[in-house]
């Protein structure tokens, strides 16, 4: 009976030692796993992000941003794709770990989420097709301008009509091509973009443009939810981006394209 007993113990301790022995390759091959970040973006708003049509590949200036900042800080990245007035609502229900999407920091946005540096600005401008009367702003007047839902070009619309141009009509739709493609269908006058985004359509659409004169938007910045620590972490590699000129070489590699 007790060498029954005996053999039992021993096989109980050995089963035990080996499961412990599991655990702990388990734990330590986790470990060496990198933890993966979820970015959002609306995959439509080139030379910032879009979809190659080639290979189905997100490309663009903020796409290579976040996988440089990502690889810098050791990170996995993950890509969600959706529409740009859905962008914060995602984060706020962390769905997401940031966004990067072209967004300008302004004060409403801040208060909602958290930004990082800006890392580029460009302004504002106004898209009409090439035989068009509207040649300056005053010439909006009475016509429809179209703008993507969510964005600093929504809110900016909105304030000229209420600030300078009383009969101006606004348009807002999900996605800037759909915009562009409004434009040539003759059911709006003019699409208003961020200047960068709008110089690319007006020279692959054969499309004119002017300057937004009002007013300087803020930058675009990364957004975060509140109280994020993500923020100290990707402004350092911002900042160093700055100093070292790599920055500005992914600017002049995307914005020339």
């Amino acid at each position: 009976m007790k060498k029954f007993m005996l053999v039992t113990l021993i096989t109980i301790l050995s089963v035990a030692i080996l499961a412990a022995c599991g655990t702990s390759d388990d734990n330590a091959s986790g470990s060496d796993k990198k933890k993966v970040l979820t970015m959002g973006t609306s995959a439509d708003f080139p030379p910032f992000e879009t979809i190659d049509e080639k290979t189905g590949d997100y490309i663009g200036f903020d796409i290579d941003l976040a996988k440089k900042i990502a690889d810098e800080l050791g990170y996995e990245l993950k890509i969600e794709n959706m529409d740009f007035g859905g962008l914060i609502s995602a984060l706020q229900s962390d769905r997401l770990d940031f966004i990067i999407s072209g967004m300008s920091a302004t004060e409403e946005r801040k208060k909602s989420v958290d930004f990082s540096v800006e890392y580029h600005k460009s302004g504002e401008m106004f898209v009409t097709l090439k035989d068009s009367d509207i040649k300056a702003l005053e010439d909006l007047d009475g016509k429809t301008v179209g703008v993507q839902l969510g964005t600093i070009q929504e809110e900016g619309a909105k304030k000229i009509k209420e600030e300078t141009l009383k009969n101006l009509e606004i348009s807002a739709l999900n996605k800037a091509p759909e915009l562009i493609q409004e434009l040539k269908a003759g059911r709006i006058d003019a699409v208003y973009l961020d200047k960068t985004v709008a110089v690319g359509f007006i020279e692959s659409q054969d499309l004119v443009g002017f300057d937004d004169p009002t007013e300087a938007s803020p930058g675009m910045a990364i957004a975060f939810s509140k109280g994020d620590k993500l923020v100290e972490e990707f402004n350092k590699v911002i900042e160093e981006m700055k100093q070292n000129g790599e920055l500005e070489e992914l600017e002049k590699q995307w914005m020339e394209e």
